[in-house]
Order: C-alpha cells, then sequence, then structure tokens
C-alpha cells in the first residue's frame, strides 16, 4: 500500500532561532484522512508547506507512493508533486462560472476530456446543477465545494487542507467538515488537514496527530478504515 511518509523532518525559516519543525514523522496509508491539530505556532502549517515543496528541509525526508519528494539531494518542485492545496481562503476568480473555476487547472485537456470532469466533480459536490453561477451567486459553503472540486480536478495523489473552514460560520463549518469528509471518502483521496479545532479533527479525520514543539505527540487513528 501506497503511503505519505514524513520521515525525522526538521525545517527553520532564514533568521529564525529555532527550528519550527523538529523531528516531525508520520506515516498515513492510501485513502486515508489525517488532521494535525494544535495551536497557531506549533508547526502544522509549514508541515503542509513543506510536504507540497514551498519550504526546503533542513534534515529528513519526505515520501509519496514510494517517491522521495524531499531529502538529502533531492526536492521536487511544487508542480511536479502530484500535490493539492486548499487553504482557508477559498480564492475563487470571481470572473469565472462555478464550473470554470474547477477546470481551471485542467488546460492541458481536451476540451471534450475538460467539460467530462468538470461534469464529475460538479456532481461529486453536488452543485452539478450550479456550474453556470458566478461565485458570487454561491453561499459560503457552496464556494467551499467549488474550491474542493478545483482541488480535486487534476486528480492528485495527496490533498492537503489548510484549515479550510475557519472563516466559515459555526452551522455551515459543522455541516461542510462531514460534507467534505464523505466527498473525500467517496473519492477515495488522501487528504492531510490542519485545524486547531478538536471537534473539527475528530469528526474529519481516520487519524489524528497532535502536534506540539514541531513535532508529534500523539498520533491515533479514529476508526477502523476499510
Amino acid at each position: 500500500m501506497t503511503t505519505l511518509t514524513l520521515e525525522n523532518i526538521h525545517v527553520r525559516y532564514p533568521g529564525a532561532d529555532a527550528e519550527v519543525l523538529n523531528g516531525l514523522s508520520l506515516t498515513l496509508p492510501l485513502g486515508g484522512i489525517a488532521c494535525l491539530l494544535g495551536p497557531s505556532g506549533c508547526g502544522k502549517s509549514t508541515a503542509l508547506r513543506a510536504i507540497a515543496g514551498f519550504e526546503p528541509l533542513r534534515e529528513g525526508r519526505v515520501l509519496l507512493d514510494d517517491r522521495v519528494l524531499s531529502g538529502p539531494g533531492v526536492h521536487l518542485e511544487p508542480e511536479h508533486r502530484g500535490v493539492g492545496l486548499l487553504f482557508q481562503e477559498i480564492a475563487l476568480f470571481p470572473h469565472l462560472t462555478a464550473a470554470a473555476n474547477v477546470g481551471f487547472g485542467l488546460r492541458r485537456r481536451t476540451g471534450a476530456e475538460r467539460d467530462r470532469r468538470v461534469r464529475e466533480l460538479l456532481a461529486l459536490v453536488g452543485l452539478d446543477d450550479l456550474g453556470s453561477r458566478m461565485p458570487h451567486e454561491l453561499s459560503g459553503g457552496q464556494q467551499q465545494r467549488v474550491a474542493l472540486a478545483r482541488a480535486l480536478a487534476p486528480s492528485p495523489r495527496l490533498l492537503m487542507l489548510d484549515e479550510p473552514f475557519s472563516n466559515l460560520d459555526a452551522a455551515t463549518r459543522d455541516r461542510l467538515v462531514v460534507e467534505v469528509r464523505d466527498i473525500l471518502r467517496s473519492a477515495g483521496q488522501t487528504a492531510l488537514m490542519v485545524t486547531h479545532d478538536p471537534g473539527e479533527a475528530e469528526a474529519m479525520g481516520d487519524w489524528i496527530g497532535v502536534m506540539a514543539g514541531g513535532r508529534l505527540v500523539e498520533w491515533r487513528p479514529t476508526r477502523v478504515v476499510s
């Protein structure tokens, strides 16, 4: 079974006195959803940036599907890693329809292939009848689902989510956490999310990793993963 593996990774920002990541290690199986939980400054968002290739490692290795993405003498550029990102800032293109936003990253495909993939994803996120709407015509939850579909469009091997629900009201957030979890499971998508909310982590994750001081202090399953 292929996995995401972090082996003793260390990251220090230029000019900083201390490391942000200090020996972080974990293994996430294919198709699993994991949440990194901890307060601001514990290193969880930096972990995503290191996996994505935006931060170089001082030590350790990042592997995906047994392929080294970062390690001694190796640093693949972000666009070559097969990793997707979904941030808390939804950042849909305001001048494009929902369907065009989803298809934005599929410009290398033929028109027919792109249209088919967009239809599949809008159906997956429950917005198949709203593809012609502009972002301002959608609710906050609908916009977030469009952003999720856009992140899934290129079929990333790993999707990472950086506090994607923090800008939503409580009722929308609670509903969307369950919806996004179910969408990711339906897609068989391996995913890693960071959050500071324990309830959100429990609802979303098959595994929870509690971070402190730039490393994991706990890594546990929340349910049996089939």
